[in-house]
């Protein structure tokens, strides 16, 4: 009876370790790309609406720029002057408007009168917006956070197509991997991963797909993915080689 009981025991013991092993073999591997690279979120080309000269360029190569901040401002005294007319224009008709009230009411002026009153004075202020808007064409604007990597003009020369600056966003970074065609329907967008950048910087960060290529290159068989890392503080720079290691 002693030896029947250790049997069933010993029985159930490695029972329990061979499916342990089976579910440990039946678990997917890691995958692991040697063959990606962390590159900016956007790079953009600031350039300007209009041509003319370039009167200041605030900002040079490694400055860290926000959304918005004013970065070159263009020769502007026409437009300031037009600007300055307009205003004082509308304020004229407007103060007309105000003086011509009562005699409306004392039906010294006829409604034909009062309305073209009204509408020389909100004539007068589209035309200050106008001018306003023009105006602010003058100022160029990086339309994103990020840091200044190339500048192409300076004070003094004129700017037409081309741009005055490249500007790159560095928070979030993306990590773009090619993998083998194998990885597919295995690595899903919303993934976390492992991300380890080149030495000297190393280290270990978490990154999520957010893109995962439908079509794959039929040529070298396999399919692009791209990760989003945060990097707070653009600790991280752009255009180094890494590695990733996804866990499905």
């Amino acid at each position: 009876m002693f030896l029947e009981k250790v049997s069933i025991t010993a029985a159930v013991f490695l029972f329990a370790i061979g499916g342990q092993a089976l579910a440990q073999d039946s678990a997917p591997a890691p995958i692991v790309s040697n063959d990606c690279i962390i590159e900016p979120h956007k790079v953009v080309n600031v350039g300007s609406p209009v041509e003319a000269v370039i009167r200041t360029v605030k900002v040079d190569r490694g400055d860290v720029v926000k959304e918005w901040q004013v970065v070159a401002q263009l020769e502007s005294g026409v437009e300031q002057a037009s600007v300055d007319l307009a205003k004082e224009r509308a304020n004229f008709d407007q103060r007309n408007v105000e003086r011509n009230k009562d005699l409306y009411e004392q039906q010294l002026i006829s409604i034909h009168e009062k309305d073209e009153l009204e509408t020389d004075s909100f004539l007068s202020k589209m035309d200050l917006q106008h001018a306003k808007a023009i105006l602010s064409q003058r100022s160029i604007y990086t339309p994103i956070n990020g840091v200044v990597i190339e500048r192409f003009l300076n004070e003094g020369e004129f700017v037409g197509s081309e741009p005055i600056l490249k500007i790159a966003q560095l928070n979030p970074l993306n990590v773009e991997v090619i993998l083998p065609v194998d990885a597919f329907g295995q690595v899903k967008k919303g993934m976390l991963a492992t991300v380890l950048p080149q030495q000297p910087v190393g280290g270990e960060y978490t990154a999520k797909v957010v893109i995962v290529d439908a079509v794959v290159d039929a040529a070298s068989g396999t399919i692009g993915v791209r990760l989003e890392l945060k990097n707070p503080s653009n600790r991280l720079p752009a255009g180094l080689k890494c590695r990733v290691e996804f866990n499905p």
